[in-house]
This record gives C-alpha cells, structure tokens and sequence, in this order.
C-alpha cells in the first residue's frame, strides 16, 4: 500500500485528494477506498466501483 501526500485526482470519484492509494498507475482516495471496501455486492454501488475499477491498467512486464 503506498500511501500519497500530493494532490491526485481519484479515479473513482474524480475529485481532487491528497491521501489515497495506488493501485498499478490508478488513485483511489481515502474516501472511496473506505467506501468500497464496506459496500456488500447486493447494493447498487457495487457495479459502480466494478466499472471504475476496470479502468486500471497493468504495467507490462518485460523480461
């Protein structure tokens, strides 16, 4: 987990931050990791974070 100070924006909600993570090359924020993390598969909220989260993308691995 690599916790950032600088301002990003989150790829969930697209706001401004400055505390989140890194996943690969995406940023999610404190806020939305928080409510991802607590949110059950049978809300409506669920779908939302699955589509968002398809927008990360591996780095290549060379060998």
């Amino acid at each position: 987990m690599n916790l950032s100070n600088s301002i990003k924006s989150c790829g969930i909600c697209e706001e401004q931050k400055r505390e989140g993570i890194h996943l690969y090359n995406f940023f999610i924020c404190s806020e939305c990791e928080h409510n991802m993390i607590h949110t059950e598969p049978r809300e409506e909220k669920y779908n939302y974070y699955l589509q968002k989260l398809k927008n990360i993308s591996q780095p290549t691995l060379f060998s």
